[in-house]
């Protein structure tokens, strides 16, 4: 599953800093099932009025999601209406300020290890042929590279001559300690992106400037 845009991730992270709120995720998120508003409210002994309202603002800042299902085992005419049931609407919900991927990097290495162990490929080998093929498939189908990176939390900023300086780098703490490894990984990983948009593969380039992504995007 494709993480929530950044924004959204703040914005759902913040929602949970209200009391009933916070409370109705846990009871939701603890529970075998999707759960209806007469039960979320039963369990936090709180009113009906307040747990649809506080359920629904959870669904709209993106931490649950909703679905219809008529319950008890009745279908047809005169069963009634679906009830309205409320699930968590990811995995798992995190976000910081600058944005950072962390996860991402976990996954490429992760990957890399197993194909080296199964293969008996150098493992730096195996990183760079996995980080290409994961920017490659998470690009497809994206808008344009400038979209795709934003998405990615790359902030890039245009040179005025087509290329994009990137002004956030989404591993920021393993590259300050691992920098050949990391740098290598996300650039092979940008490549791949570049490749999945249609862009020329050459325009993903080094970078040192101080504060900036190790890589950039150069003018077509």
């Amino acid at each position: 599953m494709r993480r929530l845009p950044w924004a959204r991730r703040i914005a759902a992270v913040a929602s949970l800093g209200d009391e009933n709120r916070r409370k109705l995720f846990g009871f939701v998120w603890s529970s075998a099932g999707p759960v209806g508003r007469d039960e979320a409210a039963a369990a936090l002994e709180i009113p009906r009025s307040t747990a649809s309202f506080q359920l629904d603002r959870l669904v709209q800042d993106g931490v649950l999601t909703v679905e219809f299902r008529k319950l008890g085992g009745k279908a047809g005419p005169g069963s009634g209406r679906p009830a309205k049931l409320y699930r968590p609407a990811q995995p798992e919900l995190g976000a910081s300020v600058p944005d950072r991927n962390y996860d991402l990097a976990g996954e490429l290495m992760a990957a890399a290890i197993e194909r080296s162990s199964a293969a008996g490929e150098p493992v730096r080998d195996a990183l760079l042929a996995t980080s290409y093929a994961k920017g490659l498939e998470m690009a497809e189908g994206s808008h344009s590279l400038e979209d795709f990176l934003s998405a990615e939390g790359y902030l890039p900023d245009p040179d005025g001559a087509g290329g994009f300086a990137l002004r956030n780098c989404p591993f920021h703490r393993l590259a300050d300690g691992h920098a050949d490894v990391v740098c290598a990984m996300n650039g092979a990983f940008l490549t791949g992106a570049a490749a999945g948009c249609g862009v020329a593969e050459g325009r993903i380039v080094g970078n040192k400037a101080a504060g900036q992504c190790c890589a950039r995007v150069t003018p077509p």
